[in-house]
Protein backbone atom coordinates (compact mmCIF):
# COMPACT_ATOMS: atom_id res chain seq x y z
CA UNK A 1 0.00 0.00 0.00
CA UNK A 2 1.08 3.51 -0.78
CA UNK A 3 1.02 4.98 2.12
CA UNK A 4 1.98 8.42 0.98
CA UNK A 5 -1.15 8.19 -0.76
CA UNK A 6 -3.10 6.92 1.87
CA UNK A 7 -2.03 9.81 3.75
CA UNK A 8 -1.88 12.73 1.23
CA UNK A 9 -5.70 11.13 -0.25
CA UNK A 10 -7.47 10.00 3.61
CA UNK A 11 -13.25 8.42 7.57
CA UNK A 12 -15.73 4.42 7.70
CA UNK A 13 -18.71 4.79 4.53
CA UNK A 14 -21.49 4.95 7.05
CA UNK A 15 -24.73 5.68 7.04
CA UNK A 16 -26.14 8.91 9.13
CA UNK A 17 -29.98 8.99 9.90
CA UNK A 18 -31.28 13.01 9.73
CA UNK A 19 -34.14 14.86 8.96
CA UNK A 20 -34.53 14.17 5.05
CA UNK A 21 -34.54 17.88 4.82
CA UNK A 22 -31.24 18.81 6.55
CA UNK A 23 -29.88 22.18 5.41
CA UNK A 24 -26.18 22.19 4.80
CA UNK A 25 -24.31 23.52 7.48
CA UNK A 26 -23.00 27.16 6.81
CA UNK A 27 -19.45 27.27 6.40
CA UNK A 28 -19.00 29.57 9.30
CA UNK A 29 -20.22 26.78 11.50
CA UNK A 30 -18.13 24.52 10.25
CA UNK A 31 -14.55 26.42 10.73
CA UNK A 32 -15.57 27.14 14.17
CA UNK A 33 -16.02 23.80 14.53
CA UNK A 34 -12.64 22.51 13.04
CA UNK A 35 -11.08 25.54 15.43
CA UNK A 36 -12.67 23.97 18.42
CA UNK A 37 -10.77 21.04 17.77
CA UNK A 38 -7.76 20.97 19.76
CA UNK A 39 -7.14 16.73 20.36
CA UNK A 40 -9.15 13.85 18.66
CA UNK A 41 -8.83 10.19 19.31
CA UNK A 42 -10.44 7.49 17.10
CA UNK A 43 -10.54 4.70 15.50
CA UNK A 44 -10.93 4.75 11.86
CA UNK A 45 -11.15 2.44 8.68
CA UNK A 46 -9.31 3.99 5.20
CA UNK A 47 -10.74 2.73 2.00
CA UNK A 48 -7.26 2.94 -0.18
CA UNK A 49 -7.61 3.90 -4.25
CA UNK A 50 -6.60 0.26 -5.00
CA UNK A 51 -9.82 -1.14 -3.14
CA UNK A 52 -7.85 -2.33 -0.16
CA UNK A 53 -9.06 -1.23 3.14
CA UNK A 54 -6.65 -0.84 6.65
CA UNK A 55 -8.20 -0.28 10.42
CA UNK A 56 -6.37 1.91 13.13
CA UNK A 57 -6.13 4.27 15.15
CA UNK A 58 -5.79 8.18 14.54
CA UNK A 59 -4.63 10.94 16.95
CA UNK A 60 -5.00 14.52 16.50
CA UNK A 61 -3.78 17.51 18.25
CA UNK A 62 -3.87 21.01 16.38
CA UNK A 63 -2.13 22.69 15.15
CA UNK A 64 0.09 20.56 12.55
CA UNK A 65 0.08 16.85 14.32
CA UNK A 66 -1.37 13.87 13.58
CA UNK A 67 -0.34 10.08 14.41
CA UNK A 68 -2.18 7.06 11.83
CA UNK A 69 -1.56 4.11 13.96
CA UNK A 70 -2.19 0.84 11.38
CA UNK A 71 -3.92 -2.29 13.15
CA UNK A 72 -2.23 -5.92 12.62
CA UNK A 73 -1.06 -7.40 10.28
CA UNK A 74 0.04 -4.00 8.82
CA UNK A 75 2.11 -2.03 11.92
CA UNK A 76 3.06 0.98 9.62
CA UNK A 77 2.48 4.10 10.98
CA UNK A 78 2.18 7.94 9.67
CA UNK A 79 3.24 10.93 11.64
CA UNK A 80 2.94 14.84 10.99
CA UNK A 81 4.70 17.09 13.33
CA UNK A 82 7.18 20.04 13.09
CA UNK A 83 5.35 20.84 9.40
CA UNK A 84 7.04 17.36 7.80
CA UNK A 85 4.75 13.90 7.94
CA UNK A 86 6.93 10.96 7.95
CA UNK A 87 5.86 7.36 6.56
CA UNK A 88 7.02 4.41 8.87
CA UNK A 89 7.02 1.21 6.75
CA UNK A 90 6.87 -1.69 9.43
CA UNK A 91 8.74 -4.02 6.69
CA UNK A 92 11.24 -1.89 6.32
CA UNK A 93 14.43 -0.76 8.15
CA UNK A 94 15.18 2.31 6.20
CA UNK A 95 14.73 5.71 7.58
CA UNK A 96 11.08 6.89 6.70
CA UNK A 97 9.72 8.71 4.17
CA UNK A 98 9.53 12.15 4.59
CA UNK A 99 7.97 15.25 2.80
CA UNK A 100 6.37 18.54 4.00
CA UNK A 101 3.23 18.92 5.32
CA UNK A 102 1.95 21.72 3.53
CA UNK A 103 1.91 19.15 0.00
CA UNK A 104 -1.02 17.14 1.63
CA UNK A 105 -4.74 18.63 1.69
CA UNK A 106 -4.99 17.52 4.70
CA UNK A 107 -2.77 20.64 6.38
CA UNK A 108 -5.73 22.68 5.67
CA UNK A 109 -7.86 20.76 8.87
CA UNK A 110 -4.55 21.07 10.82
CA UNK A 111 -3.38 24.66 10.44
CA UNK A 112 -3.99 27.14 13.18
CA UNK A 113 -6.51 29.11 12.23
CA UNK A 114 -9.24 27.47 9.69
CA UNK A 115 -11.52 29.86 7.73
CA UNK A 116 -13.44 27.84 4.96
CA UNK A 117 -14.59 31.49 4.03
CA UNK A 118 -11.32 32.59 2.59
CA UNK A 119 -11.61 32.58 -1.61
CA UNK A 120 -10.47 30.28 -3.65
CA UNK A 121 -10.56 27.36 -0.89
CA UNK A 122 -13.73 25.77 -0.86
CA UNK A 123 -14.58 24.51 -4.59
CA UNK A 124 -17.90 22.68 -3.32
CA UNK A 125 -20.40 22.99 -0.51
CA UNK A 126 -23.36 20.66 -0.85
CA UNK A 127 -25.76 18.63 1.66
CA UNK A 128 -26.95 15.17 0.40
CA UNK A 129 -29.63 14.46 2.81
CA UNK A 130 -27.46 12.90 5.63
CA UNK A 131 -24.65 15.30 5.65
CA UNK A 132 -22.82 18.14 4.60
CA UNK A 133 -19.81 18.11 2.28
CA UNK A 134 -17.48 20.89 2.01
CA UNK A 135 -14.63 20.12 -1.01
CA UNK A 136 -11.47 22.03 -0.15
CA UNK A 137 -8.00 22.78 -1.27
CA UNK A 138 -4.81 25.34 -0.92
CA UNK A 139 -6.07 27.92 -2.74
CA UNK A 140 -2.40 28.97 -2.91
CA UNK A 141 -1.40 25.56 -4.69
CA UNK A 142 -4.59 23.72 -6.04
CA UNK A 143 -1.97 21.48 -7.36
CA UNK A 144 -1.27 19.49 -3.99
CA UNK A 145 -5.09 17.90 -4.04
CA UNK A 146 -8.51 18.47 -2.51
CA UNK A 147 -9.82 17.25 0.53
CA UNK A 148 -13.88 16.54 0.77
CA UNK A 149 -14.74 16.76 4.12
CA UNK A 150 -18.21 15.13 5.31
CA UNK A 151 -19.79 16.58 8.69
CA UNK A 152 -23.71 15.64 10.32
CA UNK A 153 -25.08 17.95 12.04
CA UNK A 154 -26.61 18.28 15.44
CA UNK A 155 -24.37 18.42 17.07
CA UNK A 156 -21.39 19.01 14.16
CA UNK A 157 -19.21 16.08 13.72
CA UNK A 158 -16.51 15.67 11.51
CA UNK A 159 -17.33 12.04 9.58
CA UNK A 160 -14.90 11.12 7.29
CA UNK A 161 -12.65 12.51 4.54
CA UNK A 162 -11.61 11.65 1.21
CA UNK A 163 -7.97 12.83 -0.34
CA UNK A 164 -7.38 13.42 -3.84
CA UNK A 165 -3.79 13.65 -4.61
CA UNK A 166 -1.49 15.12 -7.04
CA UNK A 167 -1.73 11.89 -9.01
CA UNK A 168 -5.52 11.52 -8.72
CA UNK A 169 -5.19 8.70 -6.90
CA UNK A 170 -8.05 9.34 -3.51
CA UNK A 171 -8.27 7.78 -0.17
CA UNK A 172 -11.39 7.51 2.17
CA UNK A 173 -11.04 8.09 5.89
CA UNK A 174 -14.09 6.96 8.31
CA UNK A 175 -13.94 7.83 11.81
CA UNK A 176 -15.49 5.95 14.61
CA UNK A 177 -16.26 7.48 17.79
CA UNK A 178 -14.61 10.35 18.38
CA UNK A 179 -12.92 11.36 22.10
CA UNK A 180 -12.01 15.03 21.76
CA UNK A 181 -10.35 17.54 24.26
CA UNK A 182 -8.14 14.54 25.97
CA UNK A 183 -4.29 15.64 26.76
CA UNK A 184 -1.84 14.01 23.66
CA UNK A 185 1.79 13.90 24.85
CA UNK A 186 4.21 15.14 22.37
CA UNK A 187 6.09 12.06 21.98
CA UNK A 188 3.19 10.98 20.23
CA UNK A 189 4.56 13.17 17.15
CA UNK A 190 8.04 13.40 17.28
CA UNK A 191 9.43 11.99 14.40
CA UNK A 192 12.97 11.90 15.62
CA UNK A 193 11.99 9.97 18.88
CA UNK A 194 10.05 7.70 16.60
CA UNK A 195 13.03 7.22 14.38
CA UNK A 196 15.39 6.34 16.76
CA UNK A 197 13.14 4.21 18.84
CA UNK A 198 12.60 1.86 15.59
CA UNK A 199 16.67 2.31 14.84
CA UNK A 200 15.99 3.90 11.83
Amino acid sequence: MNRRTAFLAPFFLAAFTLPALAEKIPLATLSEYLNSLTTLEADFTQVNSDGTIATGKIFIKRPGRVRFEYAPPDRSLVIAGGQQVAIFDAKSNQPPEQYPLKRTPLNLILAENIDLGRAKMVVGHSEDGTSTRVLAQDPENPDYGTIELVFTADPVELRQWVITDDLGSQTTVILGETKKGGNLGATLFDITAEAQKRGN
